[in-house]
């Protein structure tokens, strides 16, 4: 878990980024090609992509490259992700290439306490221009390999969320936007308490924190390693699959199977449903609803929470997403009565 610690200065000061960070975005997206989570939401992805490397040598061996300092878990180097500088990919490589030699030195240090350094780290005592320069050409070849066909996409799905937070801290203020990062945050006055991998403390102290939705960002957010830059949070968006606006119903069988696809139809038509509810309705063992809906919780389709004795479930806005750009009926919900 990450705590982070506000004051009353930190609330004043907490902004939302207002489009995809594109470094941001590919360091989420080399880890998202690395580590093969998500299948639904980014295989699609993964497969174009991987084909396109295939054909692209000079794509492949800036990839080959950010993968050195980039490793699929662990710590990653935060000059890599200079301060949010919003969707120009051309100043945040700038950036990369002015990072100061000790601050390179030490993050490269670090990062060789839990990996090997490959040969084109010259080490402490070369000159830190050819290795930057060579890291800031293979972060543009490799965004625009993995990114820049789907970019339009992404910018979208951001585009989504930042209107519904807006919109949150319209009607709200700072808290209600601090308790909408629900599920992967909870906000427990005066601390934010993330889902991370390891535990960490971090002290705003007056600095005010920073939100980025990203696309490529997945479950949990993720956060600058050093406590001492201006504090940021990266975090993950709805997002519809790349490949599903056009599929079609069909094309949302193939993909879910059509037990599955059913379950998630059915749940999606209502505000709440139950297992058993689910089960009645499809005709499907409770043993064997229980199962799908795990595994469309487990993709991120469905939450479920307990009230009293039972458990109830809820699509998500990926599983609408998903619906929608899949054409796929949904049954109507029945109207809520004044109990709800």
């Amino acid at each position: 878990m990450l705590r982070i610690h506000f004051g009353w200065r930190d609330l004043e000061n907490v902004r939302l980024a207002r489009q995809p960070d594109p470094l941001w975005e590919l360091m989420c997206a080399v880890c998202r090609l690395q580590t093969y989570q998500g299948p639904l939401e980014f295989g699609h992805w993964r497969q174009a992509t991987t084909r396109r490397l295939s054909r692209d040598d000079h794509a492949s061996d800036a990839l080959r490259t950010l993968r050195t300092v980039i490793p699929a878990a662990g710590y990653i180097p935060d000059f890599l992700t200079p301060p949010v500088t919003g969707e120009y990919l051309d100043a945040a490589l700038d950036q990369v290439r002015a990072t100061p030699r000790d601050r390179l030195v030490g993050e490269l240090t670090r990062l060789a306490d839990s990996r090997p350094l490959p040969g084109w780290i010259r080490g402490p005592h070369e000159r830190a221009t050819a290795s930057l320069a060579l890291v800031a050409d293979s972060l543009r070849d490799s965004f625009r390999a993995l990114l820049e066909p789907y970019w339009r996409q992404v910018r979208s799905a951001v585009d989504d969320d930042i209107a519904v937070r807006t919109q949150t801290v319209l009607d709200g203020g700072t808290s209600a936007l601090l308790k909408g990062l629900h599920p992967f945050a909870r906000w427990n006055p005066p601390y934010l308490d993330v889902d991370y991998p390891i535990e960490r403390e971090l002290r705003l102290d007056g600095r005010g924190l920073t939100l980025v939705p990203s696309y490529f960002c997945w479950r949990r957010p993720t956060a600058p390693a050093d406590p001492g830059l201006d504090p940021v949070l990266v975090y993950p968006v709805a997002k519809q699959p790349f490949d599903i606006a056009p599929a079609g119903e069909e094309g949302l069988e193939r993909l879910l199977g059509r037990t599955r696809s059913a379950v998630l139809a059915d749940v999606a038509g209502h505000r709440t449903r139950t297992t058993t509810e689910v089960a009645q309705t499809l005709g499907l063992a409770p043993a064997s609803a229980s199962y799908q809906i795990g595994v469309l919780r487990g993709a991120g389709l469905l939450v479920s929470r307990r009230d009293g004795k039972h458990v109830e479930h809820s699509a998500t806005p990926l599983a609408h997403s998903l619906l929608s750009g899949s054409g796929a009926t949904v049954p109507r919900a029945t109207a809520a009565g004044p109990c709800g």
